[in-house]
Formats: C-alpha cells, structure tokens, sequence
C-alpha cells in the first residue's frame, strides 16, 4: 500500500495544507492538539473535495441511467455475435457513439477521488512514522499524534502491535474498538447506500444482467470495506467513512427529487407532485416545469406512473403543457392524454338503464306497434255488442278476450266431434 500511496505523492502536499488550514480554525476553538481539531479537518477536507466533485456525479448518474437503458440492445448485440467478440466490440462502441454514452462516466467519481484518499493515506502513515510530509512540519506531526479520537491515535492501525500503540501513547484495546466499529459502520453505510439504489431508483420495467451486478455489488463492498479497513489508520477511516455518509445522503436527495424513470422512486415522487400541483393549481418551480415538460414530451413513450400522473392533472380540472406548465381546463370531460389513453374521471360514467318488468317490456312493445296498450271502463264493448259480432262472424270466441283459449282438459285447435258411445 505505501508503492501505492507513494504514486499519488505529487498531490500529497496540497493534500496536507488544506489539512492544515482546517486545522488552525478548529484548533481555535477546541485546541491544536484535540482529536476533534484533526478530527473535523479531515471531515472537512472530505466535504470540500465531494462539493468540488458534483458535476462528475451529476455525469455518474447521467451515465448510469443511460447505460440502463441500452442495456436490452447490448443484450441483443451479445446473443447476435456471441461467436465473435471482434465484432461484438465493434458494434458496442457503434452503439455508445450513436446514444452518446460514454461506460467510464460512471467511474469518474471514484477515479476523481481516489488521489486524494491515498494522499491522504500516505500523509497519516508519515505521521504514523514520525516522519514529516508536505506543509506538516515537527510542530504539527508531535500535535498530530497527540491527536486521539475516542482514545484512538488518527494515525494508528487495527493490525498495529501493542507497542507502536503505546508509543503514540493509547491501547490496543481502544484502538481496535474504534476501529471495528469505524469499519461496521463503513460496511452498513455502503450496503445501505447500494440497496438504496437497487430498490428504490432502478427501472424495474427492465431486467438487464446490468441489475444483477450491482445486486452482486451490493454485497461485495461490504466484504472489501471490511478486509481492507484493518490495514488503514483511522484518520483515513473517519475519512470513508464521511465520504460513505456524504454518498448516502446525496443519494438520497437525488432519489427523493430526481429519480429514475420507471422506479419505484419516481412512482412516489410523481404522486406527491401531483398532489402539491392539484393543490396550488401550478408548477411552483424550475425543476416541477422541467419534469412535467418532459412527461408531456413523451407523448406515447409515457411509463405507467407518467400516464397516472398526466390523468391525475385532468381528473382536478388541470392540463399539463408542452412548456411544463400547469393550466386550469374548463373542457376537461371531454379531456384526453396526448398518449391517446382516455383519462379517469373526466368524462362522466355511463349510467346502465334500469331493468324494467315483463309488463312494461309489453307496454313499450305496444306503444311501438301502435296498438291501444290500456282500456278504460268508456271505452270497453259490450258484451252484446261482442257477442253479436261473434255470431254474425261464426267466431267462437269468447267475449273480452282477443284470442281462443283451450278449455280444461281439451287441446288447442278444432276438436272432432265425440262418437256416440256403444254400450
């Protein structure tokens, strides 16, 4: 590890005056010898150097959303030249240069970084050594080493021998304490951080061998952060484990306000804009018009939690424009999504007609033919009146029936006259 840091040392000496510089402002207020004077430099130097490093992770997550979704066609580009890498190579780059995604961009923040963790490494392991390095001259490495936190020298090991310990004037005991706990907390915080990414901020609409690496990850750095850490001071053990927690929580703010579309993220952070635009009836700022701008844009391409999102609008009487932003909409009812999808609760529900009986089925029927559907008392024939008509006619029927009804007993129709019976 010290060939390793040493490669870094041309960045050592900025390294140690910022340090340095952190250092005589805490060392003002909670002494130059303190722990929490060395301590909250190095917390601070991690600060300044993640700030300085934003736009790098604003490409990372750029890159990674990109590269999610090129991964079916690279799935495609694999299984169609299997047999021939040469090829397969080719038509990866062909396909990055066309979409304009570049697979090291995801990196940058880690290769941006890691210069300055061994830099760092190598001017804690100096002072380990009583040796002095950059701007840190003998005044400031004897301050450095008084230096303890919780009882741990900065500049101590987990895998240090009782008496290196007792010469920067501590026990192995504490020692090893701080630094397990430092290295479990280093592992969760990693492990959160990932799971984080994988459940919450990952296009599930998508499976891709890409989800199954960082589910792979997810279980690995732990592991590397766990067998590594014993072989690093603790200074550089308070320093992951700031940049872990600063990760964590920048993670954090992007799912919460920037997530990726088709997660699970983007399903809560659209139901809770569409309530905040409901309620205020407009976007309220710059980022809400962007991301609505970009939901109309879509069109047809919309996801499911788009498409809620664009009805949802209609549904309180809002329409969503190409702009990004939000108007009231008096013709809602007959409102559709530009997608072509009818929305929910615009137009009014068809009522079913209500099931009528036999009797006004026959009503209704008589209506239509024409026919007299109810007689009153004035309007009934006489029974002699009928009967007359009946026998001048030679009808049989009885009067006030409009059709021939069979007796008891006997079938419909003519009836054969009874033979006399012989006795």
């Amino acid at each position: 590890m010290d060939t390793i840091a040493s490669l870094f040392s041309f960045i050592t000496t900025p390294v140690s005056w910022v340090i340095v510089q952190f250092h005589k402002v805490y060392g003002a207020v909670f002494g130059p010898d303190t722990g929490w004077a060395w301590g909250l430099s190095i917390v601070s130097l991690v600060i300044l150097i993640r700030i300085c490093l934003i736009p790098l992770f604003v490409k990372q997550i750029k890159a990674t959303r990109a590269m999610q979704t090129l991964q079916p066609e690279m799935k495609k580009i694999q299984e169609r030249y299997k047999n021939d890498r040469q090829r397969q190579s080719e038509e990866m780059m062909k396909l990055y240069k066309e979409t304009g995604t570049n697979p090291l961009s995801s990196c940058l923040p880690i290769l941006a970084q890691s210069p300055f963790f061994f830099a760092l490494y190598h001017v804690l392991n100096s002072i380990a050594s009583n040796d002095t390095v950059g701007v840190i001259n003998e005044r400031l490495l004897e301050s450095a080493q008084k230096a303890h936190i919780f009882g741990a020298p900065l500049a101590a090991k987990f895998t240090d021998s009782a008496e290196k310990v007792a010469a920067l004037d501590s026990s192995l005991t504490d020692v090893r304490v701080v630094t397990a706990i430092m290295i479990v907390l280093m592992s969760l915080s990693q492990f959160y951080t990932q799971r984080q990414l994988m459940t919450k901020n990952v296009d599930t609409t998508v499976k891709t061998p890409f989800m199954q690496q960082q589910k792979m990850l997810m279980y690995v750095f732990p592991i590397i952060f766990a067998v590594f850490g014993i072989n690093f001071p603790v200074g550089v053990l308070v320093y992951w484990l700031t940049t872990n927690v600063w990760t964590m929580g920048q993670q954090m703010y992007i799912i919460h306000n920037n997530p990726t579309p088709g997660s699970k993220a983007q399903a809560a952070y659209l139901e809770r804009l569409s309530k905040h635009v409901a309620h205020h009836g407009k976007t309220r700022n710059r980022r809400e018009r962007a991301i609505v701008k970009a939901i109309v844009a879509k069109g047809r391409d919309r996801n499911e939690y788009e498409r809620k999102f664009i009805n949802g609008l209609n549904k309180a009487g809002l329409a969503a424009q190409s702009d990004g932003t939000v108007i009231k909409s008096e013709a809602t009812a007959a409102a559709q999504a530009e997608d072509g999808t009818p929305t929910t609760g615009t137009t009014p529900k068809r009522q079913q007609p209500k099931r009528q009986t036999k009797s006004q089925r026959q009503t209704g029927t008589a209506k239509a033919a024409g026919e007299p559907t109810s007689l009153t008392k004035s309007d009934e024939p006489r029974s002699d009146t009928k009967s007359a008509a009946a026998a001048q006619k030679g009808d049989a029927k009885p009067a006030g029936s409009t059709r021939s009804k069979a007796q008891s007993g006997q079938r419909k129709g003519p009836q054969r006259p009874k033979s006399p019976s012989k006795k």
